[in-house]
């Protein structure tokens, strides 16, 4: 099934139930006003969403509403937790080879991973605030997924029955703030201003074969400023599965419902693909050239992230941003 969250006048927004085609939706406060309380009553509610949801494709409700993608909020509008990952390590290369430095051995095996401000997010067609060009704004295109509970030290199994909702994300990153912050050894913080969700939510069956080995095997479709700039498969190089990652955040705390957890920037080895952020183009070019030329964004600048299934419709809407002054 497919859930999004309407922007209504309160923090946490409107559960709303939508059509497999992104066309219709239907509000379900008989089953759960937030997405929250969905989701902190998964066993109860799911399977009155999974109702409603085909009784919605069929055409079978009343007061049924066309669905307006920039009514949404993130489908989170805030999260108890966001803990996002770096599974894709051509990525992970890219940046310690343009730095002149060797990947550690455990990288390979031991995932990257930081805590992101979780209290508030952009809704998926917000624009994306910026005080000061020099921090260098960056867009992230990734993958990431909602968690039901999941207890201290459970099994990559388990993490994988964990796994309630699939969604996208933008990961905005103020690139030239990190290389003091890393210094520090405190890790990232002012770095990682608010991140963006896509319009829609949805659970890993209705992704079908696309989804095996927890993780999700289609192009993430990146354009920025209109013109396509990258498409990289998302399953196909992620070092870590969903399942993996989730072990790895529960491997010292427990994570309760409603915990969102990104695999990091989409990449790819075949750069005929493009990439998923302006980091990893500036990357290549210190690599090849000496020094990047590819500036980072500036004030008008759009981003727009999306994903498509095989017969071409988009299975989460979009993530389409713009970039503007904060007075």
């Amino acid at each position: 099934m497919k859930l999004a969250t309407y922007k209504n006048g309160t923090r946490d927004g409107e559960l709303r139930v939508v059509s497999r085609d992104l066309t219709r939706c239907v509000a379900v406060p008989d089953i759960a006003p937030t997405l929250q309380a969905a989701l902190d009553d998964w066993l109860e509610a799911a399977p009155r969403l999974k109702e409603r949801y085909a009784q919605l494709n069929t055409g079978q409700l009343a007061c049924v509403e066309p669905f307006d993608e920039t009514r949404c909020a993130s489908p989170l509008p805030r999260a108890y937790q966001w803990a996002d990952g770096s599974a894709y390590l051509n990525h992970v290369e890219l940046v310690r080879r343009a730095r002149g430095a060797e990947v550690p051995e455990s990288f390979y095996t031991d995932p990257l991973m930081y805590q992101g401000g979780s209290d508030a997010f952009l809704a998926p067609r917000a624009p994306i605030p910026l005080r000061d060009p020099a921090w260098g704004l960056d867009f992230e295109g990734e993958v990431g997924v909602i968690t039901g509970d999941v207890p201290l030290g459970a099994t990559v199994e388990l993490c994988a029955r964990a796994i309630r909702l699939v969604l996208l994300v933008n990961d905005v990153t103020l690139r030239n703030l990190i290389p003091c912050e890393l210094a520090k050894g405190f890790g990232f913080f002012q770095s990682k201003p608010a991140t963006a969700f896509s319009p829609v939510a949805v659970t890993p069956d209705e992704l079908g074969g696309d989804w095996h080995g927890g993780k999700l095997h289609l192009p993430l479709l990146v354009d920025y400023n209109g013109r396509r700039f990258g498409q990289p498969e998302a399953g196909v190089e992620m070092q870590f599965s969903f399942p993996e990652l989730i072990a790895h955040v529960a491997k010292t705390r427990e994570l309760c419902a409603g915990s969102i957890v990104g695999s990091g920037t989409v990449s790819n080895r075949d750069r005929r693909v493009g990439s998923a952020c302006l980091a990893e183009v500036r990357m290549i070019e210190i690599i090849e050239d000496g020094a990047a030329h590819t500036p980072f964004m500036q004030v008008g600048d759009t981003v727009r992230i999306e994903m498509r299934d095989d017969a071409g419709a988009s299975i989460f809407g979009a993530i389409e941003q713009k970039v503007v002054a904060h007075d």
